[in-house]
């Protein structure tokens, strides 16, 4: 099927949840997606009519075709690599063995439905801003992770020096996954994870802030985040778009909060990522 960039996400979560076995993402131009989503002969309706009620009528649904048995367990493993974030970090599948560098620390992460293995280029970017950050000065004390996803943005921060993290996200099943990277890393008394927005979380203040969201998502929750941003902290944002970049910039100033930061990644489709740093 075909659709906006802008539905891929969605469209693709409720295909997970209608049954999907495994998928494919490709580029078609720019501004469209083609996804190919491979289900079990008993659950091709139920997936075909969920991205039909997600997509909309501007996608285009092809009728669902046979296709040879694959081994999908290890074929969605194919062309997954680890992630060399700095000479001090690391971030790999756990099914993928790499050498570390002399003094450099490794980040292990289950690839799953939770956002955040490093592959995309938004979350890339946050961890080469968080090795910035936590290299800047002393390692924060204290890191809150806003939407943590799969926590990875978290657990890079603990390898690397953090005392301890917060991570909270509104879906329980992101949680769930986050704290079992944790345990897999050895990080789990380091790391509480919460469900839950960021409204529900005590008034205290934090060293290092990160939030890898949609700007849409991320600007209603600046105020909060600036009230939580210990004097002289500092904020990782990801998940923005180059052309994003000013009326950002514009809403971290109303917080006296200033850009100290910011790197640059275009991804597979030709989509520019912005990642910035604030501090307070």
């Amino acid at each position: 099927m075909r659709v906006p960039h802008g539905l891929a996400e969605r469209v693709v979560a409720e295909a997970w949840a209608a049954g999907i076995a495994g998928l494919e993402e490709r580029e078609v131009g720019p501004d469209a997606t083609l996804l190919l989503l491979y289900a079990p002969a008993a659950r091709a309706a139920a997936v075909q009519a969920a991205v039909r009620e997600t997509a909309g009528p501007d996608a285009r649904i092809g009728a669902p075709e046979p296709v040879p048995e694959r081994d999908w367990a290890e074929a969605w493993k194919q062309g997954l690599e680890a992630l060399v974030v700095s000479p001090r970090l690391l971030v790999r599948p756990p099914f993928l063995a790499h050498r570390l560098a002399p003094g450099q620390q490794e980040v292990v992460i289950e690839p799953g439905r939770a956002f955040g293995t490093g592959a995309h280029a938004s979350t890339a970017l946050a961890l080469e801003l968080v090795d910035a950050a936590c290299a800047h000065t002393n390692p924060p004390s204290r890191v809150l992770d806003v939407g943590t996803g799969s926590g990875v943005l978290a657990l890079a921060a603990l390898r690397l020096g953090a005392a301890r993290a917060l991570g909270c996200d509104l879906d329980p099943a992101a949680v769930a996954e986050a704290r079992a990277n944790a345990r897999a890393n050895g990080l789990a008394e380091r790391l509480l994870l919460l469900t839950g927005s960021l409204d529900a979380l005590a008034p205290r203040r934090f060293e290092l802030l990160l939030a890898n969201l949609l700007r849409s998502e991320l600007l209603p929750l600046l105020p909060a985040l600036a009230a939580r941003t210990a004097p002289g902290g500092r904020i990782v944002l990801s998940g923005l778009l180059v052309a994003e970049r000013a009326p950002v910039a514009e809403a971290l100033e109303g917080h006296a909060l200033r850009i100290v930061a910011e790197r640059t990644r275009e991804d597979a489709r030709g989509d520019h990522w912005l990642a910035l740093t604030a501090s307070s």
